[in-house]
């Protein structure tokens, strides 16, 4: 009995695929256009802009994050002696014949954007379309909170599913600081996940989360709120619509590179530390590095490296927000 009636309802169902296929193949322009206006891929959209625009940024910004990173990473443990400029570093590099060090951890770079700017931007999208859409219904509209609430939940949320990639991105770019018998010469993102692990354990992969989480909710409420609202503000001015977008994306950038370099600096040095002789480790946690930072190498240590890590953020914002925005056009 269910055998001739499964047969019948699926035939329906059969004779409509049949049918899809047969209009695809007889216009694939139009099947394309109505496929990117499916639910599926309107819900998909924001999420696949973002890491896609990301991952171009990262592309285009990745020797400046390289010498961030040896930055944050100089003079460790010492409060007074030679302080490194980014000229130094990017000197000192070149000087080694290592051009392409530069480009140290760029696929733990592109892995990164690939999950975290994918969920971030994702995430932000829908919960401001999601507050847009409740403003409408009360005849309002959403104000600096909201935009602020939503650039944190995204940033927090997106910076726990990317928190391996952004620790193998930083081992991977520490590693030529060691000496030459004691590098792990990573050969790539997944070489370095894959040892990490196993060396130290699948927690080991996320550690610093804390300190990532908490810079990625500063970062996007610097960059995503302050964007956002740059942009509304703007929007009353004679400014054409990419100036608009350069200037929000400055002032953001700015803001996002105040408010998040202090625990990005936390990160850096948690997830570059490694077990001493005796089997223990130089921080504890996100508390106890500030509080050893700012005895040993003074507050000041925090912002070190303040104007090449904007130099990072403003244009990869631009970048990621342009790209981002053309691909929403689309």
């Amino acid at each position: 009995m269910s055998g001739p009636a499964s047969s019948k309802s699926s035939g329906p169902v059969v004779s409509d695929a049949k049918q899809t296929l047969h209009n695809a193949s007889e216009n694939p322009r139009q099947a394309g256009q109505d496929f990117m206006q499916s639910q599926a891929m309107k819900a998909a959209k924001p999420f696949v802009n973002g890491g896609m625009a990301g991952m171009s940024a990262t592309a285009c910004i990745q020797p400046i994050d390289m010498i961030k990173v040896r930055l944050q990473l100089a003079g460790q443990g010492v409060k007074e002696g030679p302080r490194p400029t980014p000229l130094s570093v990017t000197r000192e590099v070149i000087a080694s014949g290592r051009v392409l060090d530069l480009y140290t951890g760029l696929s733990a770079g592109l892995l990164r954007q690939a999950v975290y700017t994918t969920a971030r931007i994702g995430f932000f999208d829908t919960f401001m379309k999601g507050l847009n859409k409740a403003a409408e219904k009360k005849d309002g509209k959403i104000g600096f909170a909201e935009r602020a609430g939503a650039g944190l939940a995204a940033g927090g949320l997106a910076a726990m599913v990317g928190n391996p990639a952004d620790l193998a991105l930083i081992r991977m770019q520490s590693d030529g600081l060691k000496p030459v018998a004691g590098r792990a010469n990573y050969t790539s993102v997944f070489n370095a996940l894959s040892r990490i692990s196993r060396s130290e354990g699948i927690a080991a992969l996320w550690v610093g989360c804390n300190p990532t989480v908490v810079r990625a909710m500063a970062l996007n409420f610097g960059q995503l709120a302050f964007f956002s609202e740059a942009k509304s503000r703007l929007k009353e001015t004679s400014l054409s619509s990419s100036a608009q977008t350069f200037t929000a994306s400055a002032i953001a950038g700015f803001f996002a590179s105040f408010f998040s370099l202090p625990f990005d600096f936390v990160k850096t040095r948690l997830q570059r530390q490694q077990r001493t002789a005796d089997g223990s480790l130089p921080y504890k946690g996100m508390l106890d590095t500030f509080r050893k930072v700012a005895k040993e190498e003074g507050l000041l240590r925090f912002y070190r490296g303040f104007a090449t890590y904007y130099v990072r953020i403003a244009p990869h914002a631009m970048i990621t927000t342009l790209i981002a925005s053309w691909l929403g056009s689309l």
